[in-house]
């Protein structure tokens, strides 16, 4: 997929079209989508099969609840990221894997082969939010990729940090005040 300015409101429309049960509308939305949501999902959850799962619960969410999409409140690729994110961190959670004491290794995350994922990470919205989020200090920026890479909560890498709950909660809060700034300039 190749952004364009209008890539934005195109989705918009994608997703109006969807909430409307136009088949047509929903299909282009997933050309155009599938490639970015599957390189999240399995990113996080580094397994093929089960990004895939989740890829497909993501779109069968998207046709049955559609209309609940306010463009005034997210634009159409957050809130699909953020619906992707939260089926992956559901899937995390659902395995009961221990969350490793030290920092997570997000490089073992990464998909070798050249394919969705690949494509997706090769594109200028990704390029530019990594250098965003290399703009921030150390600590916030790997605390921000933990936490949305591994679904980490806050007391979770409060206790990997070794900082208190508190200290952790603003550094990602002002973390994310930061890449909005940077990623919206």
């Amino acid at each position: 997929m190749n952004p364009t300015s209008d890539e934005p409101l195109e989705l918009v429309r994608l997703l109006a079209g969807t909430a409307a049960r136009d088949a047509n509308a929903f299909a282009e939305l997933y050309r155009r989508t599938s490639a970015r949501l599957f390189g999240i999902a399995l990113r996080m959850l580094s397994d093929r099969g089960e990004a895939e799962d989740v890829l497909q619960e993501v779109f069968t969410a998207v046709w049955r609840r559609a209309e609940v999409f306010d463009p005034a409140l997210a634009g159409a690729m957050t809130w699909l990221v953020a619906l992707t994110r939260n089926r992956a961190i559901d899937r995390l959670r659902q395995r009961r894997e221990s969350v490793p004491d030290g920092a997570l290794d997000l490089d073992r995350f990464a998909d070798e082969r050249p394919g969705p994922a690949a494509q997706a990470e090769a594109g200028l919205e990704y390029r530019r939010l990594q250098g965003c989020l290399d703009e921030l200090d150390p600590n916030h920026g790997r605390s921000v990729r933990e936490a949305f890479f591994s679904g980490a909560t806050y007391n979770e890498l409060a206790q990997r940090c070794r900082v208190p709950l508190g200290t952790m909660k603003s550094w990602i809060r002002r973390a994310l005040i930061q890449l909005r700034a940077c990623l919206e300039s």
